[in-house]
């Protein structure tokens, strides 16, 4: 139950609409119950005068009683939907920002062990599975509760032993159900959980990896493993359907002994009255219609094993501390980035050997650096560096003679523009898209630089409007790399690191990229990595690494001349 406890917390920010949900759902279930037992009466009084050959009867008071609760308990029943899901919509939507926030310092070094389809599942899924929390746990519990006071409190204006009966049972029952529930099904709960967070994860690995698993022959295996979890994940949604059932039929069985109890105990009469009449139909039908209205309770602490769990997979996400913190310092950015790294020494968790091993660089502020190098030799995690994804064991990074895990983390994020080896972007609009790098940039600006990076055809159908897809994938390789470098653009930050611009381009699109970045980086620092040879000339210094450490160092000519591995890799052309 204390996993529960951060994510009630979140609940605090929306109490009066909760309490709202929860007084309505109250005045619903009251509305209800009121409405049977009234009918009841009416309908039995009606009889008996008729039978008794009265010739007054005052129908229009119980008859107005009936279409009152009738209205009330359909005003009540929308207005207790409408206001409850609107709350717990709101709960979500901060619990999403409050997981996610607490996400974003952990990437990469605490993510790195969960894969993408985990975690997916865990914010999407475990997120959504809390809303049971209140819906189907907390709401109809103290509303079961409040309705069982409120009913026998009434009763006993007309007759105490029966009201404390009834009141009895109902409490008994609110008391010992449950609990027997939660017991019995909290490890088909976890079990649920586990099973869709395997299965969804499974199915995203699948749909991801198609083509490897075909070409490999492993297809078939790989799917037949996938369908074994899902009928796994459907026998355990069966046990819990079973557990429902069960709940469902005791709740039926005690509202039923409740019933005869009633109706014995009231024909023996009612207040000191020996001939109660239509007062045993009034008992007997209150009794039916509070069984009636406590029939979620039993499946309410059902949920509460999926919800615990669910509770315990975003904890173990969220919970972790971050690997790195930044200083709360000056947010400002920096107006120009000189770069010095001294005796940079890192390895990756868990991994023997280390990625880079003392590394030392100087690059003055305007330079535009190359770095070279075999497949895993710490190109990539030297730019990841400078982003503090990781910090160094060893060694120390210097921004304008500035430790850098001395900069906020807000001057650091302006200060640099990275266009990564894969381009993200979203199911949406150009315009959205290019306004992750600057949400405050007018359409003007946005199409700019948009001709700026010769990606104006994208402006001829929809415009700004332009629809781009999951992944934009009705754009080209050429055209994903230079919308990465527009949004680089609109960021517009001293330093840039391009990491691959041109990987997989022909080229003459490799060119043309080459040209542009020459064009609108001029002014930043820039460091790119690339194992491509094609227009380094033009750069002030080329890196060349290999197992994690720097072994060549100079301009294009400097290096041709010493005839090293630079040469060597231009001598391979």
């Amino acid at each position: 139950m204390r996993t529960l406890l951060p994510y009630l917390a979140l609940y605090k920010r929306h109490k009066w609409m909760l309490s709202l949900g929860v007084v309505l759902a109250i005045i619903t279930l009251l509305a209800s119950i009121g409405l049977l037992t009234l009918s009841g009466w009416f309908l039995s009084a009606s009889a008996v005068v008729g039978f008794a050959g009265a010739y007054t009867f005052n129908y229009m008071l119980p008859a107005a009683g009936v279409r009152g609760a009738a209205i009330t308990r359909t005003a009540g029943r929308y207005f207790e939907r409408l206001v409850s899901h609107d709350a717990t919509f709101r709960v979500l939507q901060h619990l999403r920002v409050f997981t996610f926030s607490k996400l974003l310092p952990l990437s990469p070094a605490g993510l790195a062990r969960f894969r993408q389809g985990e975690l997916l599942n865990r914010v999407v899924a475990d997120v959504d599975t809390l809303d049971h929390l209140y819906l189907r746990v907390l709401s109809p519990l103290v509303g079961a509760f409040v309705v069982i006071l409120v009913v026998t409190f009434g009763l006993t204006f007309l007759d105490v032993t029966l009201a404390l009966t009834l009141g009895g049972i109902m409490l008994l029952t609110l008391f010992a159900l449950p609990p027997l529930f939660y017991r019995a099904g909290k490890p088909v709960g976890e079990n649920l959980t586990q099973l869709r967070g395997q299965y969804r994860q499974q199915l995203t690995s699948w749909l991801q990896g198609q083509a490897e698993l075909s070409l490999t022959g492993a297809s078939d295996r790989y799917r037949e493993q996938m369908e074994n979890t899902e009928l796994s994940w459907h026998d355990a949604q069966r046990r819990q359907s079973e557990l429902t059932a069960l709940s469902q039929a005791m709740m039926l069985l005690i509202g039923g002994i409740a019933v005869v109890v009633m109706l014995w105990m009231a024909a023996g009469g009612v207040g000191g009255n020996s001939q109660p009449g239509a007062l045993i139909a009034l008992f007997v039908f209150c009794a039916l219609a509070a069984f009636e209205a406590m029939a979620p309770v039993t499946g309410a602490f059902q949920h509460l094993g999926q919800v615990i769990a669910s509770a315990a997979r975003i904890t173990e996400l969220t919970g972790q501390t971050p690997e790195v913190t930044f200083a709360q310092s000056d947010a400002r950015p920096l107006s120009e980035v000189a770069l010095t790294l001294n005796g940079v020494t890192f390895a990756y968790p868990q991994q023997p050997q280390a990625a880079l091993r003392d590394v030392s660089l100087t690059v003055a502020a305007g330079e535009h650096v190359a770095i070279l190098g075999r497949t895993g030799c710490g190109k990539s995690t030297l730019l990841q560096l400078l982003t503090r994804a990781w910090d160094p064991q060893q060694g120390e990074i210097l921004f304008n003679d500035r430790p850098l895990t001395a900069i906020n983390e807000t001057a650091l994020r302006a200060s640099v523009s990275v266009v990564s080896q894969r381009v993200h972007l979203f199911s949406a609009t150009l315009r959205d898209n290019l306004l992750l790098a600057a949400p405050d940039a007018a359409d003007d600006a946005l199409t700019a630089v948009l001709e700026r990076t010769g990606l104006e055809k994208l402006l001829e159908d929809g415009g700004l409007n332009s629809w781009l897809g999951e992944g934009g994938r009705q754009l080209s390789g050429g055209e994903l790399r230079r919308l990465a470098i527009a949004r680089a653009l609109l960021h517009d930050a001293p330093m840039m690191l391009l990491d691959e611009p041109t990987e997989g381009l022909d080229a003459g699109t490799e060119s043309q990229i080459l040209d542009l970045l020459a064009e609108v980086t001029r002014g930043k620092t820039v460091l790119m990595v690339t194992h491509r040879l094609r227009g380094l000339s033009r750069f002030d210094q080329i890196i060349v690494m290999d197992n994690g450490q720097i072994i060549e160092h100079g301009n294009h000519a400097e290096l041709l001349s010493r005839q090293g591995r630079y040469y060597q890799f231009k001598q391979r052309l």
